[in-house]
């Protein structure tokens, strides 16, 4: 059963899907009716999730840049989503073709676009890892990351819009410590978290109502600082995705109140 296969076997059209929702936030093709459904009842509750869909994929962009421009070679991106344009690898490989990416994700259809994400530039490699964010020892013990990565070098680690889909009793912080804690000296980790701090009670009460099951689990600033205490935060810190080395971005900002969500980029020890 070749990867298409795969992917198209464990597709649940009927069930709204993350990296679909975000998808079709995000102008995309690959999503299904049930997502279109789900990221409408949400942008009518929080008309800026749009916006923040596309300020959080600049923000990554920016953040690998950033890390490739201080002279890291090899990513691992988990929860990279369904392909769009500036992927990390492409990122990455245009400051240095011979960069190194590994992406991560549970979503089938993402796992049916693995081949456009593994074409890397000659020199690079790129390799994907159908696997969870909350069984962390798979991905670092899955052999493709292995033979891809170097871990006994600086990588750049990517939990872009993926840690608010953990819940409390799913042990975050233990998360982020087994995959930062696997990672060399000189290593970087690129966060961004959805929060609800910012918004009205009647449009906190209307998005509780669109995530009955809890797996949606938007995080306050002050959390999120909890969540990256243990490392040297770059300038400026934490702040929001929109404002995150974005001096150089034509046009005005959207406030941290529009878009609704942290970043950060942090030195690993």
């Amino acid at each position: 059963m070749d990867i298409t296969e795969q992917g198209h076997a464990r597709i649940d059209t009927t069930v709204a899907h993350p990296a679909r929702r975000y998808n079709y936030w995000l102008g995309g093709k690959d999503h299904f009716a049930a997502d279109r459904a789900s990221g409408d009842a949400i942008a009518a509750a929080m008309p800026g999730v749009k916006l923040m869909a596309v300020e959080n994929r600049a923000f990554m962009g920016r953040a690998v840049r950033y890390l490739a421009e201080q002279g890291i070679r090899q990513f691992l991106d988990v929860g990279t989503g369904i392909p769009a344009p500036n992927n990390t690898h492409e990122i990455a490989q245009a400051v240095d073709p011979a960069s190194r990416v590994v992406y991560v994700d549970n979503d089938p259809i993402v796992l049916t676009h693995a081949r456009a994400l593994l074409t890397s530039a000659p020199g690079g490699a790129n390799a994907y890892i159908d696997a969870d964010l909350r069984e962390p020892d798979k991905i670092l013990e899955h052999p493709d990351l292995a033979a891809t990565l170097d871990l006994s070098r600086p990588v750049g680690l990517l939990l872009v819009a993926v840690l608010h889909f953990v819940r409390e009793d799913e042990h975050p912080q233990a998360i982020v410590d087994r995959l930062t804690g696997a990672l060399a000296p000189g290593s970087y980790l690129v966060a961004s978290h959805a929060t609800w701090e910012f918004l009205p009670e009647e449009t906190i009460a209307a998005l509780t109502a669109n995530n009955p099951d809890g797996r949606f689990q938007p995080r306050s600033g002050a959390r999120f600082a909890e969540l990256l205490s243990g490392f040297e935060l770059v300038e400026p810190g934490i702040t929001s995705v929109a404002y995150w080395h974005a001096d150089d971005v034509a046009g005005p900002r959207p406030s941290a109140e529009e878009v609704a969500c942290h970043g950060a980029v942090a030195r690993i020890r």
